[in-house]
């Protein structure tokens, strides 16, 4: 008996903790508490209003991404890492931007009304856990990202000064690098952002044309477009990936847009194409006019025309460099103390944080705070090891974008019906299999949008405002059946596709949830055996890591095999990824790489930081979530009908012929849910409590 006990004890106490890592935040908290904080005053009622289209949208992600990647990293990178393959790098890492971006952006319109960002997302759809995992990865994205635009800024201005600055540093102080330029209280609006962008525009244009004037097909051969093979290739594309970072801006402006459920997916995928259009035209005209080996590390772009003498060049793009480098410097500054405001507020962080100035309506504490560690970090650490650990872990952060997206597509809608239709694809699907019957109106019909009294719900799909005709759904069905014609529904029959009728149950999401878990840590196993052991290995050593790689290769197949076996949610949504589930698992696949190819030193500062979050989210957090305190209040509330309890136990027994399957079945609460986990212990405590509660309700209406 008391072994039992202690069993009972262990497990209980372990659901609880799992429990609490998984819970999420309802989505009706959100709709009069998001995370905007420029409401014109407290308790006005008036929040933004909807007036960004989507060029402006564009122009903020633009803003956000170009500055500091065209102006300091295209030159970095060219001369330490991938030569003139910086071309090439920057290409990979577009690829991934891109991946994540579509992600990203059905992230974002999975909730409504809510001017958050991953972090927020993840909260309402996923757990607390990940939630604070990812928000803790986004304030590494911002803090260093305000770092490195100040670091570049001195750079520029060093630069102009034709390194006097840091030749007197050096003298007086030693080699620490850097100076620091940090604005305090910024407020990014949108027209001073746009004017900064065309200034750079303008800037960009000319360095192209002007270039053309000093090319020098020379630095290209013999050679010297690989210098560094294409590991230096791939190493380049890790630290480009930075050169990306910003889109996610855009997701934060939700309630400002006017359109956002269309205008945001757009502006996220114009804002790349966008860079890397830039960054490439930056790229072949910098590496044709100066010599990979002799581009200067902190001003390339401003350099290039000084060494052919051209030196109204360097001025043009020096003002170039000031609005770049600012509209960076803002772009990161700008949703930093966001995140931290609505972690604090959250719980996650510590609550003075989320301290709101009366005068300015603010996060006045965590612009403070985080403005300082930016500045610490500007003064001490180089502009390339900023770099790279910002690139480590927004790779990360996206990385568990994908996964949380490929989770929620194949799990259970609440209050749906599992043989309804939600796309004209799966309808297709039916009148192929039927013989071309035609389906009814009533087949047609959608699942999501309001619920009975009109309110919106995330489970019941759609967001408020959105119709069922809306034509902005690019599923993955349409895609491939675009592709493959007549094939696709043999591709379908052989891979063992459900039909398009079959729906998702409890059963199967939590098939997809240990694939889709196994899918990521089998990624960086993949690639951790082909970087370390193909690549870096020799003899015996390197064919028995590629015979491992190659049985970890058909393992991650099969795992996505096994994913696209189970039948997708039904619930339509304004924007969808394509391929899914290959889009995610790609993003997964190559994040996961472009993440092992960064250097170990970046690695080892990178796990400090994730080890310190943890001791903040397990040492505080995880006890002082507003969902825990609401929980407790809760618990504490309850205790008050103690006596009513004590005539329930002798009540009920454990023999009564009670059993869950008598009751109403109630809808999937996702794979956190009590009715959902393997502990039959705890889900019979939760059928007691239930029966309790619900007798004691009886009670007090009596």
């Amino acid at each position: 008996m008391a072994t039992w006990l202690s069993r009972l004890s262990l497990g209980d106490a372990w659901y609880n903790m799992y429990s609490r890592l998984l819970r999420t935040k309802p989505v009706g908290s959100m709709a009069q508490s998001s995370d905007d904080l420029t409401e014109l005053a407290e308790g006005s009622g008036v929040g933004l209003a909807k007036v960004l289209t989507t060029v402006d949208l564009v122009s903020l992600g633009v803003g956000s991404c170009v500055g500091t990647g065209m102006y300091v990293v295209a030159g970095l990178v060219a001369k330490a890492m991938a030569g003139p393959g910086v071309i090439l790098s920057f290409i990979i890492a577009a690829v991934a931007s891109i991946l994540s971006g579509v992600c990203y952006a059905e992230f974002g319109v999975r909730v409504p009304k809510t001017t958050g960002s991953a972090y927020t997302y993840s909260y309402v759809t996923v757990g607390e856990f990940v939630a604070f995992f990812i928000g803790w990865n986004l304030i590494l994205e911002y803090l260093i990202g305000t770092a490195a635009g100040a670091s570049a800024l001195s750079s520029m201005f060093d630069s102009l000064a034709n390194h006097s600055i840091s030749n007197y540093m050096i003298t007086h102080l030693g080699t620490i690098r850097g100076l620091v330029i940090i604005a305090l209280g910024v407020r990014n609006t949108v027209g001073f952002n746009n004017i900064l962008n065309v200034v750079n525009l303008v800037v960009w244009v000319f360095m192209v044309i002007a270039g053309l004037f000093f090319l020098s097909a020379s630095n290209w051969e013999s050679g010297k477009f690989l210098p560094y093979g294409w590991s230096g290739v791939m190493q380049g594309a890790a630290t480009c990936f930075y050169a990306f970072i910003g889109f996610d801006i855009i997701a934060t402006t939700g309630e400002e847009a006017k359109s956002p459920n269309t205008s945001i997916p757009y502006a996220i995928t114009a804002s790349l194409v966008t860079c890397l259009t830039a960054y490439v035209s930056v790229s072949v005209i910098l590496t044709l006019m100066v010599p990979y080996n002799l581009i200067d590390g902190s001003a390339p772009l401003m350099e290039m025309f000084e060494v052919h003498g051209f030196l109204w060049g360097k001025y043009t793009v020096a003002v170039g460099s000031i609005a770049g480098l600012t509209v960076s410097l803002l772009g990161s500054l700008f949703p930093m103390p966001r995140v931290i405001y609505a972690m604090s507020r959250d719980g996650l962080l510590f609550r003075f944080l989320s301290h709101v100035s009366s005068l300015t309506h603010t996060p006045a504490v965590a612009c403070v705070v985080s403005g300082s560690f930016a500045a610490l970090l500007a003064l001490l650490v180089s502009l390339r090891d900023l770099i790279e650990m910002m690139s480590i872990g927004t790779l990360l952060a996206y990385t568990l974008v994908s996964v949380c997206v490929l989770l929620l597509r194949y799990q259970p809608d609440e209050q749906t019906d599992t043989h309804q239709f939600t796309s004209q694809d799966d309808m297709d699907g039916l009148n192929h299999q039927n013989d071309g019957a035609v389906p009814t109106k009533d087949d047609q019909m959608l699942i999501g949008g309001a619920d009975g009294d009109g309110s919106t719900s995330y489970h019941a799909g759609g967001t408020e405002g959105e119709g069922d005709d809306s034509e902005f759904h690019t599923g993955h069905a349409s895609l491939l059946k675009r592709l493959l014609g007549g094939h696709y529904y043999t591709l379908r029959l052989r891979l063992g596709i459900p039909d398009a009728s079959a729906r998702p149950t409890p059963a199967t999401g939590r098939i997809v949830t240990r694939c889709t878990l196994l899918l990521f840590f089998t990624s960086f196993f993949l690639w951790s055996t082909v970087i370390f052991g193909v690549e870096q290995g020799a003899g015996a050593g390197a064919v028995f890591s590629g015979l491992m790689a190659t049985l970890m290769a058909g393992s991650w197949v099969k795992l996505l095999i096994t994913i696209i076996q189970q039948p997708e949610s039904g619930r339509r949504l304004p924007y969808m990824a394509p391929c899914v589930p290959f889009v995610p698992a790609a993003a997964i696949l190559v994040n996961s790489y472009l993440m092992l190819k960064l250097s170990p030193l970046t690695w080892a500062r990178f796990t400090v930081w994730c080890f310190i979050g943890l001791l903040i989210y397990g040492c505080y957090g995880v006890w002082h979530s507003t969902l825990e305190m609401n929980a407790r209040e809760q618990q504490a509330h309850a205790s008050s009908y103690q006596r009513y309890d004590d005539h329930l136990d002798d009540t009920f027994s454990p023999d009564d012929n009670f059993h869950p399957q008598d009751q109403e079945e109630k809808p999937y609460q996702g794979w956190s849910a009590p009715e959902e986990n393997g502990c039959s212990s705890c889900r019979g405590a939760f059928f007691t409590v239930t029966l309790k509660s619900s007798f004691v309700s009886e009670r007090m209406n009596l």
